[in-house]
């Protein structure tokens, strides 16, 4: 059996493959792909936003090499961002 951690990091590998390739490089998410994986995997974080531009944002931000598409390590870049925010939000709810 796997630790936790180690099944955390699989899960992020087959949620992105999950959305990556329907169209084009399988190897990438494309606008619409990634707006497909952040409806589905990340609602509550969308739900939150009332800015209607919020999936062309984070595309422009995670695209580092500014290719039009998300490849895994940019993917991994906005998780790790969303856990810090989480992470930070959790640790203040403790402190009130």
């Amino acid at each position: 059996m796997s630790g936790t951690l180690q099944g955390a990091m699989e899960d992020l590998i087959k949620v992105f493959y999950r959305y990556s390739g329907k169209e084009g490089d399988k190897y990438k998410l494309n606008k619409k792909e990634l707006k497909t994986m952040l409806q589905q995997e990340l609602a509550g974080f969308l739900n939150a936003s009332n800015d209607s531009t919020v999936v062309e944002k984070i595309m422009n931000d995670l695209d580092e090499n500014k290719d039009g598409e998300v490849d895994f390590q940019e993917f991994v870049v906005l998780v790790a961002a969303l856990t810090v925010a989480c992470n930070s939000f959790f640790v203040d709810s403790l402190k009130g």
